[in-house]
Order: C-alpha cells, then structure tokens, then sequence
C-alpha cells in the first residue's frame, strides 16, 4: 500500500499536500543537526517522513527491524519514528532491542492498528509517544520535536553528571593531595621540632669543648676525659639525628616498620645523657627511675626516646625553675594491666592493654599547675599545647600521638589542677627467654 498526504495534511490514499500553514517551527536544538530513523516496511510513509524532516535532521531509513537495529549499532541516532506492525521483527520487538543498545534513543511509535496491550507494551519499553496512521503532520512534528528535546535534555543530564563525577573526582584527588601535603607539612614540622632537642644539646657541647680548648694548655688527665666525654655526646648526637631524619624519610616513603625490640634500661640511660646539658634542666632536677630488673619492650628505640624526650621536656617547662620532674619505669602484673584501663585521666589506645600479658609502664611526671579538664580532655585531639602564647606548638604531643598510634603501645594522662601532671606510657615487654636470647645475638 501506498500512501500520501491528503489536502488536509493527514496521511492517506491521494495525494501529497506541503501546506506551510500546517508545518511547525523546527525545535530549537543545539548547534549540530541530530539524526531522525524513520523505519516502516511501507515506501510511502518513509518518503514522506524523509521529505517533511529532512531539512530538519539527519535522516536514516530502513524498511525493516533487522536494518533498524544496524543502523542504530552503527549510528548515533537521536530519536525514531517506529512502525509497529511490520514483517519479520515487530515494531515492539525493535523498540526493545534498539533501547538496549541505546537506552537514551527516543521513539514514537506509529500503527494503524492500535490496542491498548500494544500502547502500554510500547510505553512500558521506554516509547515517548504513539501515534495513529493516518496522522496530522503537526502533530508529527510535535512529537518528533518532543523526541528530539527529551533526547537534548537527556544529554545535557548525562552531561552534567559527568560533569559532577569528574569535579566529585578532582575533589578527591584534591582531597587526597591536601591531606597527604598537610601530613607531609606535619611530619616536616615534626622533623624540625625532633632535631631541635639533639641540635641544641649538640650546639652546647661544641661550646663547651671549645671552652675547655681554649683554656686548656695541654690535653691529659681530667681534662683530656671531659673533651672525651663531650666529643662522644656530639657523636650519640649526630647519631641520634641520623636516627630521627631516616625514621620521617621511611614514614614519608610509606615503608613499613619492622619490629623492633629495646632494652628499656639503657634508653633510659640515655635519656640521662641526653638531657644532661639541656638549657631546659639548668634550674630543675630530672629524676630517673630505671626498672628493678632488665625489661625488654616491643618498640621502636629511636621512638621511645623521642616520647621521652617530648614529655619530659614539656614537664621541665611546664612552670618556671626551680621543680622536679620524675622519669620512672615499673613492671605490671597481669591484674595491674588489667586495672590500668580504668585508671582516671584521659587515654589513647588504651583498648590495647587488654591484649598484653605483659606491660611495662613509663611514667613522666611534674609537678607543675596541672591541667584544666576540658584542656586534659582534648590532650591528643591535633596540636595542644598549654604553655604561653609564643612557647609551644603542640607538635611534641602531636608527634607523641602519631609514634604511639604506628605501635603497639598506649599512653594515658592524668592530671590536677594545682598537683602536676602525668604521662604514662604501655609497651609491650617481650618474655624473659626471648630478651636473653635477643641479647646473646645482639652480642654475638
């Protein structure tokens, strides 16, 4: 059969009629011209679609389903005017396939032989409209127009979310970078707050050795012993700040930490050597109590003195000299451990202890004003400090915060206003056996 326009616009046998009053304004689109497939077994209804919106759209015919779907796996198309009823695949069957392959793709379905199970069918698979042969070309036009505009804005959305998704991801990855240049800002700041305790001890043993130097005619007896002394405090020094530099590099690295095991009295020794010639001691006394017998803790050496180092010098300048601040360790039985958790003050990884069997605590404590609850209670929430304005950062606790978390310890602080303050610090202690026979082969 075919057919053409009659001389009231509307499909039918006769013959084919352009009156312009009947034609609608073309939709306004974007810039490019959008593609129309036009698909009916029929020579005559896809003329004259090509001839009414040719002008309008790219077009695309096929005079069967098989060609329909080709030509949308091979094209980009827009929208569709669908025939149902057609040979071989039906329009239906068409119109699932082709929005499989393009969901977006807008169709308008067209059939001289409607039921309402084929419109719902049809609406139900994603079809825009329906129309009945024969039909007003302006309400062809309409519902192609309407095709089209749904098919832009469909875009435009899928546009936008893109757009959203690719800020979502710059987000991101600009979140990521701030976080990782705020840690890496912190760990540098961490750097220099760790080698500011060995470089100013260092810096007062070279003046002291260059005292000695000039005073001294000769180098013997006690005199000879004290540069001796001085040189091997520079030299534990330097050491010690080759120690803290690679420790932040392999943090920065993001390399990971092996275990580490360190004799509990001798970093204690340390610490005495360390805070000898201390500018913060000058005025104060510093008392430090070793355990009774030798302990062997599971940690990191270089970080248990930088802990040390950063309590004590925050009791020794917690108030002006002369006072006292004390350093001493104790081992914990089984029911002590246990007890710990439930002591009074404010805790970091204290959850921990209840997986020790044995526990070393380490205690640095002052008596200085104290600390206020509501300060106390945000000790080890970001960089706090309690000392004037312009005599702290807050980064000692800060670093104290981020050694204790990489291990296996827990700290805990506890404090009165008007009676001082305490840091206690958990390790774990190997066994005995163990520490005998890490020792054998540290000496081996």
């Amino acid at each position: 059969m075919v057919s053409a326009y009659d001389t009231s616009g509307s499909f039918s046998k006769g013959v084919m009629n352009l009156n312009s009053a009947n034609v609608a304004e073309p939709p306004s689109l974007d810039s490019h011209k959008r593609t129309l497939l036009i698909v009916d077994d029929e020579e005559g209804p896809r003329e004259s679609l090509n001839i009414v919106f040719k002008s309008d759209y790219d077009i695309l015919l096929a005079d069967n389903g098989d060609k329909a779907i080709e030509l949308v796996r091979h094209h980009h198309v827009d929208a569709a005017v669908l025939d149902i009823r057609m040979p071989g695949l039906s329009g239906v069957d068409v119109l699932r396939q082709i929005k499989n392959i393009e969901p977006d793709l807008e169709v308008v379905m067209l059939t001289a032989y409607e039921t309402v199970d084929t419109v719902r069918q049809a609406l139900r698979l994603g079809a825009c409209d329906y129309l009945n042969k024969p039909f007003d070309v302006s309400a062809m036009r309409a519902a192609v127009a309407n095709a089209m505009e749904r098919r832009r804005l469909s875009e435009r959305i899928h546009a936008d979310i893109q757009r959203l998704d690719s800020l979502e991801e710059e987000l991101k990855s600009n979140q990521v970078q701030f976080e990782a240049s705020k840690s890496r800002g912190e760990i540098y700041a961490s750097i220099i707050h760790d080698l500011n305790s060995p470089l100013t001890i260092i810096s007062g043993l070279i003046e002291l050795v260059k005292e000695r130097l000039a005073h001294a005619n000769r180098l013997e007896g006690e005199d000879l012993a004290a540069i001796q002394r001085d040189i091997m405090q520079l030299s534990r020094q330097v050491v010690s700040c080759i120690n803290i530099s690679r420790r932040y590099l392999s943090f920065l690295r993001a390399s990971s930490n092996e275990a580490c095991r360190v004799d509990v009295a001798q970093v204690l020794d340390d610490m005495q050597v360390l805070l000898r010639e201390h500018p913060d001691l000058k005025g104060n006394r510093l008392q430090i109590s070793p355990p009774v017998s030798r302990v062997v803790a599971e940690f990191n050496g270089t970080d248990l003195i930088q802990i040390l180092l950063n309590l004590t010098i925050n009791g020794l300048q917690c108030q002006p000299p002369p006072h006292t601040v004390r350093l001493h360790a104790r081992l914990l039985k089984e029911s002590q451990a246990v007890d710990a958790m439930d002591e009074p003050g404010v805790g970091l990884h204290l959850e921990r202890l209840a997986g020790m069997t044995s526990i070393l605590a380490v205690s640095v404590e002052d008596a200085g004003p104290g600390i206020p609850p509501e300060t106390l209670a945000r000790i080890f929430d970001g960089h706090r400090t309690t000392k004037p304005a312009g005599k702290g950062t807050g980064l000692g606790l800060a670093i104290v915060r981020r050694l204790v978390s990489t291990s296996r310890g827990a700290i805990r602080a506890s404090s009165r206003v008007g009676s001082g303050t305490a840091f206690t610090l958990y390790l774990p202690v190997v066994p005995p056996a163990e520490s005998v026979v890490a020792s054998s082969s540290k000496s081996s």
